[in-house]
Parts: structure tokens; sequence; C-alpha cells
């Protein structure tokens, strides 16, 4: 089995960069990584350049289109109709992916499963002094260092950190009663599966799309697993500027009316029209 992660990403070289280097620190690291740019400009690709130089043994591809507003679903179907990986976990180029991360959403995959899991959102302040350095050595990723910027506003939040051991972490998991959701920012399927839904609907904007996807998967039969306390994300703090109102009213209404009918396939999605089968 083949894994590649699809990192999304938008004119945030910076931010871009930690989460590559958070890539390199993984106990089992990916066999492949995809940037889905979503129309960034020269400083984004000068930062994948310079991985791949450093990295060479690491195969990464640069799924680019123009930058004509908020069109982060249609990069993510490009990214995934052009992946030859059987395994896709998808994150955002400002996430700091923790060390077992990759592992062990490669230990929960199965045909009729998704996974997600869960952020562990820093203040601006503690993103804006996060160093090359905190990320290479782990640091960003122990609790202490996590404490001591005001991280920890909840158990919760503590608990993603994984104070205990994995299987405790994992007894976590399965109890923790939440909604099981596709979180854009840290999921996986096997590709199969997301393409047997056509991918992500093209049409919706921030705020749901991944929720919309999340549950024609379920609908199809791929059902959640939730990785809330055993595949923890470090978010990287930033505006939304894209954030509109009047989108996520109408892509409520969508997830809403995919929960009622039981929908599978968007015909919006990678292979444009009504599901052929």
């Amino acid at each position: 089995m083949r894994t590649e992660i699809i990192i999304s990403t938008y004119n945030a070289p910076r931010f871009l960069h930690l989460t590559l280097t958070g890539i390199l620190g993984q106990d089992v690291r990916p066999d492949s990584i995809a940037i889905a740019d979503d129309g960034s400009g020269p400083e984004t690709l000068r930062v994948i350049e310079a991985f791949r130089t450093a990295h060479p043994k690491i195969p990464v591809r640069h799924v680019w289109h123009a930058d004509n507003g908020f069109r982060k679903n249609v990069i993510l179907n490009r990214a995934t109709e052009s992946s030859d990986a059987d395994h896709l976990i998808y994150t955002d180029g400002d996430c700091l992916l923790a060390p077992g991360f990759v592992a062990r959403h490669r230990q929960m995959v199965r045909p009729d499963r998704f996974c997600s899991g869960s952020l562990i959102r820093l203040t601006d302040a503690a993103t804006k002094n996060v160093t090359e350095g905190d990320v290479a050595t782990r640091r960003v990723f122990q609790q202490d260092w996590l404490k001591a910027r005001g991280t920890f506003d909840r158990t919760t939040t503590w608990l993603k950190s994984m104070p205990f051991p994995l299987p405790v972490q994992s007894a976590l998991d399965a109890l923790y009663p939440i909604r099981i959701t596709w979180m854009g920012s840290n999921a996986s399927a096997l590709r199969d599966a997301i393409l047997s839904v056509n991918g992500f609907d093209e049409t919706m904007a921030y705020g749901g799309g991944d929720k919309e996807f999340g549950i024609r998967l379920s609908n199809s039969g791929v059902k959640g697993r939730r990785l809330r306390f055993t595949a923890p994300a470090v978010h990287l703090d930033h505006p939304r500027g894209y954030r509109d109102a009047e989108a996520i009213r109408r892509q409520r209404e969508m997830i809403g009316a995919a929960r009622s009918t039981g929908k599978t396939w968007t015909e919006h999605g990678i292979f444009p029209g009504p599901d052929p089968r």
C-alpha cells in the first residue's frame, strides 16, 4: 500500500515550510507528497523546490491552478485524481503533524473506513514564534512546550497531546462522545473510496465542504473512525479573509440535504455529471 499526503496551501510559504519539516520527522514517512496549491505565487514554489533539492528521495508533486478565489475543493480533486497512491492522507499547509501521525493513519486504514483526527490550535503569538528548530526537534509537540504557550485551554486539548500510552489514547478515541466528521486538515481514506463518491464538491467554498464529503462517504458505506486522541496536528493561527457568511449558510443546507437524502455522488466533483454506474 502506497500512502501519499496531500497538503492544501495558498500563499503561506513559511507555514508550508514548517509543515514539510514536520513530515520529515514522521516515525513512518509517506511514500510521496502532493502540494495542492490553490493559486500561490512564486514564494511557495521556491519553498517546494528547496525541499525537493534538500530531500531528493522524497517524491513531491506540485498540483497548481491559477488564483481565482477560494477553490480548495477543486485543487484537492486535481491532486486526488492525479495521484497513483492507494491511501491518501489530507492536511493543510498550516498544520504540523505529530510524529506518529502517518503511522496511525496507515495502521487504521480499511476499505470501508475513513479516519479523522484533530487539531491542537496555537495562539497567534505562539504561531509567530514557532521556529523550524521547534518542529525539527519535535518540541512543538511536547506537553511542556504547548502548556507554556497557553495552548491547553481545556482538558480535551491536553488529551490530544497524547499524555498516555497509545492503547489508552486509542480507548479515548473509542469512548469520546462526538459525531465523526471528515476533517479536511486531518483525515484519510483509500483513494478508491474517494473516487467512488466523486471526490469533493467543487461548488463549495470555505465552510463545510469537508463535512459534506464525509457524509457522502458514510452514505456509501465508508464509515468514519475517530483518531481524535491518537493522530493530532498542531494548527498555526491565521486570519480567514475568505470566509463568506452567505456561502456558509448555503453549504449548511447542502450538508443537511446530504444527510437526509443518503446522497453519495456529487455531479460537481472529479468527473462532472451524474453517477455513470
